[in-house]
């Protein structure tokens, strides 16, 4: 049976699958409903599944909630329908899954890595919004898949039933990587960091989406993602009566307004794209209380590594100086960092070949450069530096209104094709088991 053939008899089941993740959207690292489906599924179709801190370096998790509200999601997912022991072993942060299938004879490690994180987000309640009308749509506040990862946790899964129907045919092994935290860049540091790609010969990351420009299109690579680095400044003053006593106070939030107007001033760099953007800026309790506290949540970004460690360091200036200037203290924290992400420009060239011939897309273009930030590119970045080829696709999808908009939506005709599309890369690679001085772990 082709891929083709297999999706087609599969459709009704994939469908069902991505819209049941759609209802139950849940936020970086508190994925427990949506990680514990996934590994019942992956241990039902027999890989050898490790998760929680099998496959994360704990010390290297970034962002992560407190554990009060870790543990009303845990709860919250049992209610749901989750296996509570896999909840128990994802508990407090530990929503990652690495399923491993080894196939006869000797062949390559094929990895793909998918990403499970909602965005916080309200979505939209509209006639018009498909999952509204055709209710799917978020049953929690302030969460919604507004990115497409309900979409790729069913292509990670429709791959993962593909394969495993056709073991016989493979060579090599298969790794699926499931991971955490993928919104504010906080989770493929951790999985890398547990070696969990240390022996992938070939890395793909995929996307679903991006704009309706792309739809029904299949880009190989991407060569437009930015480094960035996710901070919060908090600023420390001392409160007084705004009219009685205004000469005691130290203003926070004229420190945090100091910040603000100057973190967008930092000159941009010579050698490529640079970003700055200040997201929250929250102070104040009262209009005759000055302000003792300003917190900032805001974001660098960088064409390369190097110049968003350019726009770290003057940030972290001007905010010293900010304080310094209104006799407030301050500190920052980092909740999420990625490098910029490389590309093997012959695998995705491989790719190009294997996808185009399907028919199924209107165009397969080498390239789509979105311009946004991912963090499996310390997936990517740690193959490539160790020997192996790795590339980042991306599925081009009508979707009904731009990422993290409370109308996003896809097509899942274009999902469908997604599967199609990373059977085929997967079979012939594993079919074949191909075997060339690039794959040296052996």
């Amino acid at each position: 049976m082709s891929v083709k053939d297999f999706v087609q008899q599969r459709r009704d089941t994939l469908i069902a699958m991505r819209r049941d993740f759609h209802m139950y959207p849940e936020p970086a690292w508190l994925e427990y409903r949506s990680a514990a489906k996934v590994a019942d599924t992956l241990i039902s179709l027999g890989y050898d599944v490790a998760l929680g801190a099998d496959v994360l370096d704990l010390d290297s998790r970034m962002g992560l909630p407190s554990d009060e509200v870790m543990k009303a999601a845990m709860d919250r997912a049992i209610e749901e329908g989750a296996n509570p022991e896999l909840v128990e072993k994802m508990g407090y942060g530990k929503t990652a899954i690495v399923a491993t299938m080894k196939f006869g004879g000797e062949g390559p490690v094929v990895a793909f890595r998918v990403d499970m994180d909602s965005n916080d987000v309200i979505e939209a309640k509209e006639d018009n919004h498909v999952p509204a009308k055709g209710g799917f749509r978020s049953c929690h506040d302030k969460a919604m898949h507004a990115c497409g990862h309900d979409a790729h946790m069913t292509m990670g899964l429709g791959l993962a039933e593909y394969l495993a129907a056709h073991k016989d045919e493979f060579k090599g092994t298969i790794k699926l990587i499931f991971q955490p935290a993928e919104e504010g860049v906080r989770g493929a540091k951790a999985m890398a960091e547990a070696g969990v790609v240390d022996d992938v010969d070939l890395m793909f990351g995929m996307h679903i989406g991006f704009n309706e420009n792309l739809s029904n299109c299949f880009a190989c690579s991407d060569h437009g993602f930015l480094a960035t680095t996710k901070l919060d400044a908090v600023f420390h003053g001392y409160s007084a009566h705004a009219g009685g006593s205004p000469e005691k106070a130290q203003n926070a939030m004229l420190a945090g307004c100091t910040a603000v107007l100057n973190l967008q001033a930092i000159a941009r760099h010579s050698q490529g794209a640079s970003r700055m953007n200040v997201g929250v800026f929250e102070s104040g309790t009262g209009r005759n209380v000055t302000p003792d506290v300003a917190v900032l949540k805001l974001e660098t970004r960088g064409a390369t590594t190097e110049i968003n460690d350019y726009m770290i360091e003057r940030a972290k200036t001007i905010i010293k100086s900010a304080a310094e200037m209104h006799d407030c203290t301050f500190e920052i924290t980092k909740q999420g960092e990625t490098p910029a992400g490389r590309i093997s420009d012959d695998l995705a060239r491989e790719v190009q070949a294997i996808v185009e011939p399907l028919g199924i897309f209107k165009e397969v273009p080498f390239d789509y450069s979105g311009g946004g930030s991912e963090d499996c590119a310390y997936f990517l970045n740690r193959v490539i530096d160790r020997g192996g080829r790795a590339t980042y696709m991306v599925v081009g999808s009508a979707i009904k209104a731009p990422h993290h908009n409370p109308l996003f939506d896809i097509d899942e005709e274009d999902m469908l094709n997604g599967i199609v599309a990373l059977g085929t890369i997967a079979a012939h690679y594993l079919k074949q088991g191909l075997l060339t001085d690039r794959l040296i772990f052996k």
